[in-house]
């Protein structure tokens, strides 16, 4: 009896032994998931998003002969209008608003007056009477010619011919500038309003008018940027205008886009000093515009003066322990490997929020650091290619030593 209970007793130590191991096991294997290789992170798509997990490649950057430099954006004097009225009129109709995109020729208000009435009817006048004095000059042109019309006649015809022409092209210009269609009014159309047409395209930055406003010829009723032909108008003060010149790269950041460069070519050097500042005006045409960008933006930067170009990258994309400097690098390999060691767990995207991906720590030497950025030295050569992690890289070291940490356990 004493010999069953004993048997019993070790087969139930023996079957808990088994499940317990299990258990770890299957704790173990849950927790491999994310786990790789010494000196390899694994991140799936969930704690990348979180991170916002950010991929590139070295960046070729001049850290060393730098100007640094300040400014605004700005547009050239063709790429923006101030609108007038070529004769005074009382405002009818408004078209646009403040901050609309029109195009050149597009109509921004209608004005109306007596006076426009007066001059289509002074033209068509005079179109008339034009008619009647050309079919009098040739036919006292041709008399004079042939001896038969005193010259007396046709001198006095032709003065008066030549002067209607010349109102008539004079009144002509007039109506043309008016925007109003000379043919129309000698076909006997006369309109008492006057369309005011916009002369470039672009974004409308100012409306000065009311409708039933009077408005002249001096008074502005529009001012319109084309925002496309911008361009960073940067200063530099006088004991480094001498290493600038047309071509000159020049990286530099804007106060609504933090954390994003963009770059511009010097175009134009300034030959004359601000008096207060002693410094001139460089101006720089943008390699690129990305849009939303806005003329009176504060600007600052910095003017590469020679092509001393070196390796480079964020400096949140790298991470020191001890003496020794780390990048994290996309390493497809690995991840291959991981993936195909865990392909009989059965884990779907739903449990895993997507594929792992694995980033090795790779160590680098670093050198000079400028703007954000620090030169990158290479222990290995590395293909041109590599995917390298530009940010987040002190939370993928220390998500490496809580694995390491969690290991010993």
């Amino acid at each position: 009896m004493k010999t069953k209970i004993f048997i019993a007793l070790i087969a139930i130590a023996t079957f808990m032994s088994c499940n317990s191991n299990k258990k770890e096991n299957s704790e173990t294997g849950e927790h491999a998931e994310h786990e790789g290789p010494e000196g390899v992170v694994m991140l799936n798509e969930l704690q990348r998003e979180a991170l916002n997990l950010q991929l590139g490649n070295f960046q070729m950057r001049n850290l060393t002969t730098l100007v640094k430099t300040n400014g605004q954006l700005e547009v050239p004097p063709a790429a923006s209008a101030d609108v007038t009225a070529i004769i005074g009129g009382n405002v009818k109709e408004i078209k646009v608003f403040h901050g609309d995109k029109v195009n050149k020729g597009q109509v921004l208000a209608i004005l109306e007056h007596p006076d426009y009435i007066a001059l289509q009817e002074e033209f068509s006048e005079t179109a008339n009477k034009l008619e009647f004095l050309e079919q009098e000059y040739a036919r006292q042109k041709e008399l004079f010619e042939n001896n038969v019309g005193a010259g007396k006649d046709f001198q006095q015809v032709k003065s008066e011919y030549n002067t209607a022409k010349a109102r008539y092209e004079g009144l002509k210009s007039r109506l043309q500038l008016l925007n109003l269609s000379p043919e129309k009014v000698k076909g006997g159309s006369i309109s008492n309003t006057i369309s005011i047409l916009s002369p470039i395209s672009g974004f409308v930055n100012d409306v000065n008018i009311k409708l039933g406003t009077y408005v002249d010829a001096k008074n502005q009723l529009f001012s319109i940027t084309d925002n496309r032909e911008i361009h960073a108008d940067f200063m530099v003060y006088e004991n480094d205008v001498h290493l600038l010149e047309n071509g000159q790269k020049v990286d530099f950041t804007v106060s609504n886009r933090p954390g994003e460069e963009l770059n511009a070519t010097i175009f134009a050097i300034g030959k004359e000093f601000e008096p207060n500042t002693r410094a001139v005006h460089i101006h720089a045409r943008l390699d690129k515009n990305p849009g939303n960008l806005i003329p009176g933006m504060y600007v600052s930067g910095h003017i590469h003066t020679d092509e001393n170009y070196t390796r480079t990258l964020p400096n949140d994309a790298i991470v020191t322990e001890g003496t020794k400097s780390y990048i994290f690098i996309l390493d497809e390999l690995v991840e291959a490997e991981e993936l195909e060691g865990h392909e009989h767990e059965a884990l779907t995207e739903d449990e895993e929020g997507s594929h792992v991906m694995a980033f090795r720590m790779v160590e680098v030497i670093t050198g000079m650091q400028e703007s954000g950025y620090t030169e990158i030295k290479l222990l290995s050569p590395l293909p041109d290619n590599t995917q390298i992690v530009m940010n987040a890289a002190y939370y993928l070291l220390a998500d490496m030593k809580k694995e390491e940490t969690e290991h010993e356990h």
